[in-house]
């Protein structure tokens, strides 16, 4: 037998690895209508792509089904995008789906995909760029045709929440040859007038519709800009490089309007409750005011000299009438002792003596005669009595003893 024989598994191997190298068959746009589609329990999606030529075997697995907006059907004209491999089971390749696309959305999907990875490399998607939007804007700029459902809703929203809000349109081209120029002159003259906010949007559509906000000038325009920007582009599921970069994202224009417009109603209610909030603080401190002012007045009152004045004149008025109770009890005692004393001096009283039936006797010189030495014969004497003095001689001085 001549030459190298290989086994089935070594072939398939081989193959596996010449589709693994070659670049192209790793990320591969196909394009055709789906047929013998099947979803597995698994979660696996099991299908087909056909054209007038020929039909390739797909299978997206249950991990990729992100990349899956609706739900396919047999006929359906789509764009897969995905990696062409060999399953080295059956020696068979097939197209390894990781997103899929309706027909038409393909490229234009895939340029979306590389300026989105572009522009947040650079940084411009970052929350730390983006712009506070105003709380209570009194000028509110709007990007958009002048035509169509996305002003109306943005006009009849604005004039219920807030009818003394000015809206500012610029009339933009938002689709087809020219859409983003237009834009990006409406994002530059309502920024130069001085808004306070600015909407830049339109209503929904295909991708097609809409691409004029996945230009990357319209992106730089609307992250260069001072004003804070709203986007506000198609619908709820619709999604564009515009509402990346933009300050806030909006789902819908009238999303846009209610975000960028207060609720004047809502406010005045709010004040009002502020001012009822305010009055109830209000008069509460001025109640905790008054009690310290009568605190203080209080305070005060002890302190002034007034009332000092008046508490010495009170305690001296005390003092003196302490003082003559003291004095008085001070004389009751004197009074009291005197009487003692006078009773004592009443029976030491010579005059109380006489009154008794004794007599007081003085010589001539006056003194009181206490013996028979003191006196002399012829000596006049005098005779203290009660009622008088009786002048006598001395006759006769007699000694006698006592037993």
């Amino acid at each position: 037998m001549a030459g190298n024989v290989y086994t089935v598994k070594q072939v398939n191997a081989y193959i596996k690895n010449m589709f693994t190298q070659d670049f192209m068959l790793n990320r591969i746009y196909v394009k055709g209508e789906v047929s013998n589609c099947k979803y597995h329990t698994s979660g696996h999606i099991y299908f087909s792509l056909k054209d007038e030529s020929g039909t390739i075997a797909c299978v997206m697995f249950a991990g990729q089904r992100g990349g899956l907006s609706f739900h396919m059907s047999e006929g359906q004209q789509v764009v897969v995008l995905g990696s062409v491999s060999v399953y080295e089971r059956s020696g068979s390749y097939q197209l390894y789906a990781k997103e899929i696309r309706l027909d038409g959305d393909g490229v234009l999907y895939e340029r979306f995909q590389m300026l989105k990875r572009e522009l947040e490399e650079m940084g411009m998607f970052a929350g730390e760029y983006k712009k506070p939007i105003p709380a209570y804007a009194k000028t509110v700029g709007i990007v958009t045709a002048p035509t169509g459902a996305a002003i109306r809703d943005i006009m009849n929203i604005a004039a219920r929440r807030n009818p003394y809000v000015q809206l500012i349109l610029y009339p933009a081209q938002v689709q087809g040859t020219g859409a983003k120029e237009s834009i990006v002159r409406g994002i530059r003259v309502l920024e130069a007038y001085g808004v306070d906010v600015m909407i830049v949007g339109r209503g929904g559509g295909s991708i097609e519709d809409l691409w004029a906000f996945n230009e990357e000038e319209v992106a730089r325009a609307i992250f260069n800009c001072r004003i804070p920007v709203i986007s506000a582009v198609g619908h709820e599921t619709d999604t564009t490089i515009a509402d990346y970069v933009a300050d806030l994202r909006a789902p819908t224009p009238s999303a846009a309007a209610e975000l960028a417009v207060s609720d004047y109603r809502q406010t005045k209610e709010l004040l009002r409750e502020y001012e009822r909030k305010m009055s109830r603080m209000l008069e509460q401190q001025i109640r905790i005011k008054k009690l310290k002012l009568q605190e203080f007045q209080t305070k005060l009152g002890f302190l002034h000299p007034r009332y000092r004045l008046q508490e010495r004149q009170q305690r001296l008025v005390d003092l003196e009438d302490r003082l003559r109770l003291l004095m008085k009890r001070r004389m009751q005692m004197a009074r009291h002792k005197m009487a003692l004393y006078a009773e004592r001096m009443k029976g030491l009283s010579p005059l109380e003596k006489l009154s008794q039936g004794y007599s007081y006797v003085a010589g001539e010189d006056g003194k009181a005669v206490k013996s028979i030495t003191q006196i002399r014969p012829k000596e006049e004497l005098s005779i203290y009595v009660t009622d008088g003095v009786i002048r006598a001689s001395v006759r006769e001085i007699r000694e006698e003893e006592h037993g």
